[in-house]
């Protein structure tokens, strides 16, 4: 972990000025970014101070600094206190958590120059900085946000012990309970049930999710800020998770000292004077502690100074035996409410999450409006606006957004489609949905018999949902189905369960857990009878692939010969030293035949090994099979698919009779999970994918890759490999698989700023030396935003089509910029049906003088006028290699015509110009002709391309000419393309007049594809 400094000096070794402190960790090496080599001094992380810069001395060193795991990571306040007290200095402004293009943190402090001592500010000024502290998976979202801005309170049902819990309530019908909900601080409302002199107990409980943590987080920054819970002094946030791993038994007063050092001699705490009754302790997570209220196991305790285990003094705490008067607040899963008995507690509280769309949709805004700051764009206002008309569609994407956490991955998603640039940190969509589970379920794990202390009897909660939710999801891709029966989760969920602890452990997980993947079938416009079968769906179709993915890397599908294998040689392996002293004994007595088939036992290791080696190999065979379906060829790329997954689909819906569809994720996310910052923080929730493993999979993918890229793929699928390189984040394989592909085919791709940003990023990995022979980006909507994005991709072919996209007159300085690159290798540019008009085309003549490669330029329906064709003429003597030139259906006169015409006969390398569909006269087309032929023996020929007639005769080239219009019919004007084939109708006259008859043939056969392309326009008109 590194400290960084801005704007400070050593003074005779002490730090001075408080301007600016960032402390974080940088980000992994070897990401595919051509933004990776940047300077240190270039990266957009910067930010000016507004407040005044003040000086205080700091001795103490950087090492103090340290982060807690998991959601909301926190600053430790005892490291805080030794922190600040040397300065003798408070913090009265808030503090800002800044973010950077790093994974790390950023922590900024202003000095309010006035020393503070009441212990309760300054505690509340160290909740403050520790509860505004955001986890890094916020920082993707530009660091905008504060637990203030981007709050939005949950459905919170008051409930009685004889309600029992609701596990859900329909996201879709408005209950009448609805209307009775309650904030949090409400639950601490004085009651007339209450003894008096006893605080209240407050049990919150709901399933994974819901956003418990998040509804504690904002009660106790409200306040410290004086706008909540104002009945109470002090507040004491404890977490579960941190209470059980206290092995050494202590006292209250000890136990908040330990964790506020600040709070150590307040007399909130000393039980005297009923002062412990404006002291409200909070406890988030209770089911991570063992709780146990029987009187023989947990002796009764009043004293705050006597030393107890730690579940035993919130035992205490909550039989209101220590410190009756103090109110508390307990936050639990659902499968732990029946922990604490029902005397022990004044009030239920159940979190229902975002009931209706009207929540989801104000969570959305808060977050996808300020992915630009102050000043959202308009394409933020419509990604709302298009998600919200998918919620109120009653769709799945609704029912899923029932639970905050998936809001939570909905915006992620979305700021990653939309809003992904070269300042953006490094991003992947498997990189997403596994920081979405380190948020859920980092560190958990299920205890066998209730042992929270025995590391052997502890199995991370994580690898328990790969191996029950993700064989279900694998069996799901396997079979190409999306919803599951009741059968189907009693087989793969629980199936092979036997004891009576994996039973238990089984009821907490299908309590807590299996919801939180699993919802129940949303059919739109349907309704379930009771004599149907009620069956299942992940709650976002992509985490079905992502599991499935996660099953098959970690390893779990394996077949019985691998199961057999691994443990017969796990057996071997422990008993090897044993069978070799063995073996040394018998050989003496045993004939050497007999001895060498005992010995075949010491070898069974190396064959598991080998059938291990294969198996991975299976893996890679699997990715690249998937990837490359034949059946899903020409499906929208995967970036598309998951777009309409959380937006839908705009116009009619489709009809689909059954629940099959294509799974083109799950390869993508296996490739995702070999990276090693996936495997990094998989490996935090105990999910251990080996770097031999990886290597062995990435051995066998990169010739699988090599061999399909070799195919002509279409364009749909080759962005697919293209993602999945990226997702990959391995530049080596990245440059082996591309140079196998001479030609990259993405015409029709809907091209947005993710999807540049992957090409300009996945290109960058190839060697200096290598280039492309084409580049094909026509129709794909290219803009001149998304032109800088592609930018750095340009440098890498010979060949590039940026025909029929949205490029301007501004575009075409890029494109000049591009052409004056010392290393400029692009022979042919293409830039028809943009409109560049002459201002651009004039930016574009500016790289005649400088540029060597260029040797085919298309300007065809670009706007060309005679001023922009004049100049044109006049430049090209500037440039020595151009050989092609075409300026067709444009607005070039006679003039500027034959103009052009003499510059490229004069020009060395040009030989053919177009010049069809222009507004040129007879008179003018006749002379077009003359002038491109030689006026003297032994003179260059230019073709020019004019008409589909050279005189009285039929132009060599008049297929081409016909071919052209054609194919570009449906773009361009219709009626102006009909006029000029009327006119070619017309100076097919000419035939009439011939005498011979192979001629007039001749001409009566372009005639009639003249004609059967003009009844092809009027067919699209009527159309």
């Amino acid at each position: 972990m590194n400290l960084q400094c801005n704007n400070v000096k050593a003074v005779g070794g002490v730090l001075k000025d408080t301007r600016m402190w960032r402390f974080g960790r940088t980000t992994g090496t070897g990401a595919i970014s051509w933004r990776s080599y940047r300077a240190r001094k270039d990266l957009p992380y910067k930010h000016e101070s507004t407040v005044p810069e003040r000086k205080v001395e700091f001795s103490f060193p950087p090492s103090d600094f340290c982060c807690v795991r998991k959601a909301g990571s926190l600053l430790h306040p005892r490291v805080l206190n030794r922190w600040m007290s040397p300065c003798g200095m408070g913090w009265s402004e808030r503090v800002k958590l800044l973010s950077s293009s790093f994974s790390g943190y950023s922590l900024r402090l202003y000095s309010s120059g006035t020393p503070i001592t009441d212990p309760i500010e300054i505690h509340k000024q160290k909740l403050t900085l520790w509860f505004s502290h955001l986890p890094r998976e916020e920082k993707q979202f530009g660091g905008y946000f504060s637990p203030e801005t981007m709050h939005i309170e949950p459905l919170i049902l008051e409930k009685t012990p004889e309600d029992g819990i609701d596990l859900s309530i329909n996201p879709f019908k408005l209950n009448e309970s609805i209307r009775k909900s309650v904030t949090a601080e409400q639950l601490f409302d004085p009651r007339h049930d209450i003894r008096e002199g006893q605080g209240l107990n407050v049990l919150l409980y709901g399933a994974v999710g819901t956003g418990k943590s998040t509804v504690v987080r904002k009660l106790v920054l409200d306040w410290c800020a004086g706008s909540a819970l104002s009945r109470f002094k002090l507040v004491v946030p404890f977490s579960c998770e941190d209470l059980s791993q206290l092995s050494k038994s202590t006292s209250l007063k000890d136990l908040v000292g330990r964790k506020y050092v600040h709070l150590r001699k307040t007399p909130f705490l000393s039980g005297d004077n009923n002062q412990a009754s404006e002291v409200l302790f909070i406890f988030n997570g209770m089911e991570k502690m063992k709780l146990d209220f029987r009187i023989s196991t947990t002796e009764l305790c009043s004293d705050p100074n006597e030393a107890l285990p730690s579940g035993a003094v919130v035992v205490n705490l909550l039989r209101k035996y220590l410190l009756p008067e103090a109110s508390i607040l307990v936050t639990t899963r659902l499968s732990a409410v029946d922990h604490i008995p029902k005397k022990y507690v004044n009030r239920y509280a159940q979190i229902f999450g975002f009931n209706d769309p009207d929540r989801q949709r104000n969570y959305f805004t808060s977050r996808l409006l300020q992915q630009s700051g102050k000043n959202p764009g308009k394409e933020a206002e419509s990604l709302i606006e298009m998600l919200f008309l998918n919620l109120q569609r009653e769709s799945q994407l609704a029912a899923a957004c029932f639970l905050p956490s998936y809001c939570w991955l909905t915006c992620a998603t979305l700021h990653f489609l939309h809003f992904t640039d070269a300042k953006a940190p490094i991003r992947t969509l498997t990189g997403i949905y596994t920081s979405f589970l380190r948020l859920n379920f980092g560190g958990e794990v299920l205890t066998i018999g209730g042992d929270q202390y025995s590391q052997e009897h502890q199995n991370s909660l994580m690898l328990y949902v790969v191996r029950t939710v993700g064989k279900l999801a694998f069996d799901g891709v396997s079979s190409k189905h999306t919803s599951f029966s009741e059968t189907d989760l009693e087989q793969w969920v629980g199936g092979e369960i036997k004891t009576d602890e994996e039973l238990q452990q089984l009821a907490v997980f299908r309590t807590d857990v299996l919801d939180f993947f699993l919802v129940p079938c949303v059919e739109h416009g349907q309704k379930l009878t009771d004599s149907d079968e009620k069956r299942y769906v992940f709650a976002v179709p992509a985490m079905q692939e992502y599991l499935a993915a996660l099953y098959v890397v970690l390893g779990e599908n394996k077949t019985a010969l691998e199961k057999v294998t691994k443990q017969v040689s796990s057996a071997l392996g422990q008993a090897g030293e044993d069978i070799t002293t063995l073996m040394t004994i018998l050989s003496k007595f045993i004939p050497l035949r007999i001895f060498a088939l005992f010995n075949l036992v010491k070898l069974f290791p190396k064959f598991f090994d080998r059938v291990t080696s294969l198996s991975r190999g299976r893996i890679a065979n699997t990715m690249a099979a998937e990837m490359f379906r034949s059946e899903d060829s020409y499906n929208e790329d995967v970036l598309d698919q998951v777009e309409q997954s959380l937006l839908g689909v705009q116009g009619p819906q489709p009809q689909q009779k059954d629940d099959t569809r294509s799974f083109e994720l799950y390869p993508i996310f296996m490739g995702g999970l070999l990276h090693y910052g996936n495997r990094r923080l998989l490996d935090q929730l105990g999910c251990d994918i080996k770097s031999t493993t990886v290597a062995q999979i990435t051995r066998t993918l990169k010739k699988q890759l090599i061999k399909q890229s070799r195919k002509q793929q279409p364009p749909e699928e080759l962005m697919d490999l293209l993602v999945l390189l990226y997702e990959l984040q391995n530049p080596r394989l990245t440059a082996e698989v591309l140079q196998s592909v001479k030609i990259i085919n993405l015409s029709n791709v809907r091209m947005t700023p993710l999807k540049g940003f992957v090409l300009s990023s996945v290109l960058n990995c190839l060697p200096p030396g290598f280039v492309l022979n084409e580049l094909n980006l026509s129709s794909c909507h290219v803009t001149p935003e998304l032109l800088h994005i592609l930018y750095p991709a340009f440098n890498n072919t010979r060949s590039l089509n940026l025909q029929f996209n949205n490029l301007d007159p501004e575009s075409c300085i890029l494109l000049r910029d591009l052409l004056l690159e010392s290393n400029c290798k692009i022979k042919s540019l293409q830039l028809c049906d943009n409109s560049l008009l002459d201002t651009g085309v004039s930016h574009l003549l500016d790289a005649l003088t400088g540029n060597q490669s260029l040797q085919r330029l298309s300007l065809m329906h670009t706007g060309l006028g005679d001023s922009a064709a004049s100049e044109l003429a006049a430049r090209l003597a500037f440039h020595g290699g151009l050989e092609e030139l075409n300026v067709a259906y444009n607005n070039i006169g006679d003039g500027a015509a034959l103009k052009l015409v003499d510059a490229c006969r004069e020009h060395p390398t040009i030989h053919t110009l177009h010049l069809y569909l222009n507004q040129l006269t007879d008179v003018g087309k006749q002379s077009l002709h003359v002038r491109g032929v030689p006026q003297e023996k032994g003179g260059r020929r230019v073709k020019v391309l004019a008409s589909v007639t050279e005189g009285s005769d039929i132009s060599e080239d008049w297929h081409p000419i016909l071919s052209i219009i054609g194919k570009n019919s449906l773009s361009w004007e219709r009626e102006r393309v009909r006029e000029q084939l009327l006119v070619f109708l017309k100076d097919l006259e000419w035939g009439r007049k011939h005498s011979s008859f192979w001629k007039k043939l001749h001409f009566h056969r372009v005639e009639r594809v003249v004609r059967q392309t003009m009844r092809i326009l009027e067919k699209q008109k009527h159309c």
